[in-house]
């Protein structure tokens, strides 16, 4: 089982490659940001947004706040500053939201209805917790994919890296 320190190491280095991201792709001009370059969610500003909705979405859902206020198939913030002031806040959301774990809320188990494909899972916490995270590494690695094809390196994005 995962724990309270290593969930918070995670919500850093979340924000660190989030403000590395935000800062390569802010090199980019509205239109690369949005041009389809093929990924999963078409562009590097879809990809960053996709993460938002995620990230809120597994926020709601581990606060018991009702996810169905949210839309999975509309963009969260349509222009790229105002999705880097939500990725900041949310970020920031998520630093302090580690701070409130402990084990037996970890291993607690946890049931949601998943707003994309209908079905009800059912698992310990801390295996969302650690899909949560999971899941944003994914998503980073095709936006620093994206970034590379429009010849931005993000740099070294390994969590050894990462500054204290």
């Amino acid at each position: 089982m995962i724990t309270q320190p290593w969930c918070r190491r995670m919500a850093q280095y979340n924000r660190w490659m989030n403000r590395k991201l935000y800062a390569c792709a802010a090199q980019l001009g509205d239109a690369q940001r949005q041009e389809d370059r093929g990924a999963f969610f078409k562009s590097l500003q879809g990809t960053l947004d996709h993460l938002v909705y995620a990230d809120t979405a597994w926020l709601y859902r581990f606060s018991g706040r009702d996810v169905a206020t949210l839309n999975p198939r509309q963009p969260q913030r349509p222009d790229f500053a105002s999705l880097r002031v939500e990725r900041e806040r949310l970020d920031e959301e998520i630093l302090a939201w580690v701070e409130t774990l402990d084990e037996t809320w970890l291993a607690a188990t946890f049931s949601f209805t998943s707003q994309m494909s209908g079905k009800t899972f059912s698992s310990p916490n801390w295996q969302f917790v650690t899909h949560f995270f999971n899941h944003q590494t994914h998503h980073r690695g095709q936006a620093t994919t994206l970034l590379m094809q429009f010849g931005i390196d993000p740099g070294v994005t390994d969590l050894p890296a990462m500054p204290d």
